[in-house]
This record gives structure tokens, sequence and C-alpha cells, in this order.
């Protein structure tokens, strides 16, 4: 097929490493998102004659007008980034060219007295860790397995298994069933491991050598040698295997962002954006979601959530209790400070975190709105800390409203900046549902079971945490809930829960 020069040109400058493709049409959207472990190869094949090629696949290389790319180190960090910026910028073809198949997850149940390590495809709201999405599922089982050498985890757990499996004596297992490591130490071996996945390898590789030093200055050598072995082993994977280092990605390459930095004439790119959201039921179970975005890509490792101090029906109130906790010292020390705050909401929502930055001491940050109905981006005069630029407003296709406090962007929700901020915004949205989701849960399942004579909040808890929710422990027989709390009591919450999961019939 014939191909224009500026397309030629493009295919000459592709580098063959792995990264991120970004098609383009006339207009320049994005109309679809791709990965490769070698970009020259990759991108070229679509410009290449082929028999086998679909009627879809077809239409997209027709609308090809310009090519762009981002660099990574690895093919799976490539995976990672090219989910992110699908879930981002909603690309027509990538769209039209999915399959049926779902997208995978890895599942990793922390908090449970057997943690295990898993991939599904259905995320569920059962108090496990959940990464992903990833469009290959092969592809992230491969790279537990390798992960799985370095961070030894189980996969599940066998009813009546009493000694270490051989996946224990292979050094894949921590072998919790003879008590060879303790559930204490898993745990943090997992969160290493979800650090991995998250993309702090680096700051994790600098965490074991810490470590290292530390117990070979306490002459610990067993401990030394082992973190050592563990470093070594993580740092030669590194050439395999790495999700995401977004603290090493080549932002500059980022179109929202540079979209975003010129036309809020911002000093530098915003490597840690902040975006605030409000969740609650009339009043009730009042909580808020801080979610972070790293050089652009959502970092899940920081997040946070608030639970407000007084539950109160009052969105203005609840966003400045939040933006006063957040910039509080102790946790800008924690946290540190985000280079760019994006506020669920409009005028007022913005007016009152502006005025808990202010409060605090922080009245350079820059902070924007971004108000629901239109997708409006909401400046407050004097307060909001950026310099607008009107040349690129324009450029954009946007126009500018103001009233005698605040300015209002309006840009065509094609544009890239527009689908950065919402996708913060959706994010933070979603974390702050899910909490209050939970909350509201944990709330109604502790009233049913306070209700039982003679059951304190020690047995509660023992229950909720042997059968993860009321509906389990309700399903569960008398002699499972009496391996939990003994005889006597678990006769006495049986019959209980029994009668009352029959009144509700």
């Amino acid at each position: 097929m014939d191909i224009s020069k500026n397309i030629a040109d493009k295919l000459k400058e592709l580098p063959r490493e792995p990264g991120v493709y970004f098609h383009k049409d006339k207009e320049g959207t994005i109309i679809y998102v791709g990965k490769a472990a070698v970009l020259s190869n990759r991108v070229r094949q679509y410009f290449q004659k082929s028999r086998g090629r679909d009627i879809k696949t077809e239409a997209l290389v027709r609308d090809i007008a310009d090519i762009d790319w981002m660099v990574v180190d690895s093919e799976l960090e490539a995976l990672f980034l090219e989910a992110e910026m699908i879930r981002r910028y909603m690309p027509r073809y990538n769209i039209l060219l999915r399959d049926d198949k779902s997208m995978s997850y890895i599942r990793i149940d922390y908090d449970s007295n057997y943690p295990t390590v898993s991939t599904t495809r259905r995320p569920m709201d059962d108090g496990a860790k959940y990464f992903g999405p990833y469009s290959s599922t092969v592809v992230i089982r491969q790279a537990l397995k390798l992960l799985r050498r370095v961070f030894p985890y189980a996969t599940r757990q066998i009813v009546g298994q009493k000694r270490a499996t051989l996946h224990y004596h292979l050094g894949l297992d921590p072998g919790l069933e003879e008590g060879r490591t303790s559930l204490e130490d898993y745990r943090a071996n997992l969160r290493k491991l979800m650090a991995v996945i998250e993309g702090k390898r680096r700051s994790i590789e600098n965490e074991i050598e810490r470590d290292m030093k530390k117990a070979a200055k306490a002459q610990d050598f067993e401990r030394a040698a082992k973190l050592r072995n563990q470093l070594f082993s993580l740092q030669r994977l590194s050439q395999q295997v790495i999700f995401s280092d977004k603290e090493f990605l080549d932002i500059s390459k980022d179109h929202a962002l540079n979209e975003l930095v010129d036309l809020l004439g911002l000093e530098k790119f915003p490597r840690r954006i902040e975006g605030y959201d409000i969740s609650h039921m009339q009043g009730t179970d009042v909580v808020a979601s801080m979610v972070v975005f790293t050089n652009g890509v959502s970092d899940k490792s920081e997040y946070r959530k608030f639970k407000t101090k007084i539950d109160h029906n009052n969105d203005f109130y609840n966003m400045h209790e939040t933006l006063k906790r957040r910039l509080s010292e102790k946790n800008i020390k924690a946290w540190g400070k985000p280079s760019l705050v994006l506020i669920d909401g409009g005028k007022g929502q913005l007016d009152a975190a502006t005025r808990a930055r202010n409060e605090q001491g922080c009245e350079k940050l820059p902070f924007v709105g971004l108000a629901k109905r239109e997708e409006q981006i909401v400046i407050k005069k004097g307060f909001s800390n950026v310099d607008l630029n009107m040349e690129v407003l324009h450029r954009l296709g946007g126009f500018m409203t103001e009233s005698d406090d605040f300015i209002l962007l309006n840009l065509p929700h094609t544009t890239n900046v527009i689908k950065l901020l919402q996708r913060i915004r959706d994010e933070s949205h979603r974390f702050a549902v899910s909490y209050h989701s939970v909350l509201k849960s944990q709330r109604q399942t502790t009233s049913v079971l306070e209700d039982i004579p003679g059951i304190g909040p020690l047995t509660r808890k023992k229950l909720l945490r042997t059968f993860g929710s009321l509906r389990a422990t309700t399903q569960a027989s008398q002699a499972e809930i009496a391996t939990v709390i003994g005889d006597a009591k678990a006769k006495q919450v049986y019959q209980y829960l029994s009668a009352n999961a029959s009144a509700n019939l």
C-alpha cells in the first residue's frame, strides 16, 4: 500500500526497543494504542501487504495519518503502560478490535491467614488486592512464575495439608504449613512483590540492599546471605520482567501531560498528580479518596483513603477537612507534596480545597477542579497558581468563561488533556465509592452480629476474619464456626444467624 511521506519518515525513526505506540488520525486523535517488544518491527507490520488482515484492521490502517511512541525497559512494562493508555484515551479501534476475552488481573489476598497469589478475570469485592487489568493472561502468568523465584508465594491452600509442599523445597513457597516462614515475614515479602508489580522495582532493590547491610553489620550472616541472593535474583530478573517503573518513564512523550503543562503554564511536568473525591449516603459513612498518577500513570500503591471525623452531609466541609489533613506536616513528610491537585467537582469543592491548602501554608501548590456536567476545568482566580495560556486554549479548540472568582475552561472532550483529567477524576470516584461501600457493608454486618447475645467484639472480629463476610459466616456450618469460637458460642451464633436468614427470605 502507498504510505505518506510523514508515515515513511516515522517508520525510519522507530527504535528497536520495547514500548507503546500510538496511531493517530488526520485530526491528531489517538485511534489505537498498542505494545511491542521491538517497536520498529511491530509498527512496520501495519504497512506491509498481508492477506490475513481482517476488515477492521484494514480500516484502522487506512485511518492512520501519524504515529508516535514511548520507549520503555521491557515488554511487560509495555504491557502495563498499554493498559493504562487504553483506559485513558479509549481509542475507538482498541474497542473495535478487542475480542470477547476479559482482561486479566493479579489477585493477592494479603490480609488472609494464608495469603495466596493468583490470576483472575473477574475482580470481586472480597478484600483481596487486585492489580491490572492486563490484556494477556499468558504473559502475566509468565511474569508471576519468574517473580515467584524472587518472592516465594503460595497459590492455594490445600485443605488438611500439614507439611510443607514440594514448592517450598524448590524455593517457590513460604512453607506456612510447617511454620518455615512466619506470617509476618511472608506478608513483608508480599509487600515487596506488590511494589514490584506496581512499578517500584528500584526502590525495592534499594530496600533489600539496606536490609542486607544492616544484617551484615549485626553479624546475622545467614539473613544477609538470603537478602543478597534475593537482590541478585531481582536484578537479573529486571532484564526479563518489569511491570512499570513509572518513576523513569519518558513523560516528555506523554501527549496529555504536554497539553496540560502548556495549557496551565506549569513550570515543570507534574510528576505527581493527586485526585480527590467524596462519597457518602445522605451524610453517613462519609469517606474521601486520594488517587495518585505518577508521570501520568495510575500509581495504586500511593492511593490513600480518608474517613471524615464527623459524618456531615456537606461536600464542601468534607473536601475542606480532607485536604487539610492531606496537607498536614505529618502527611507531607510521609507522602511528599503533589505537583498538581485535581478536585472532583466545581466551584464550591475547589473553593473549599484551596482554603484548606492556604490554611496549611501550601499556597504555591496548583489546584484545579473538573466539573461533572460539562467537563469544565475550573480555576479559582488568584488561588489556583496556574498561568493560563490562551493561545494553547484556542489551539485545542477551547474557550473560556469567567465570573468574579472563577475561570471555566471549555475544551473538546476529545482532547488528550480532558481525557487525562477524566481518567484521574473517574479513578478517584471509583476508589471513593468502593471505600464507602466497604464501610457501609461493615456497619451492616457488625449491626447484625452485635444483636447476638453474649457475642463480643473479639468474637465478631474472629468470625469476620475467618469467613470474610457476614454472608459467608451465615453459610458456614455450626461445626465450622465451632473451630473458630468454640462449641457453646458456635451454637448460639449458628441458631441466631439461621433464624435471621429465614426471617429475611
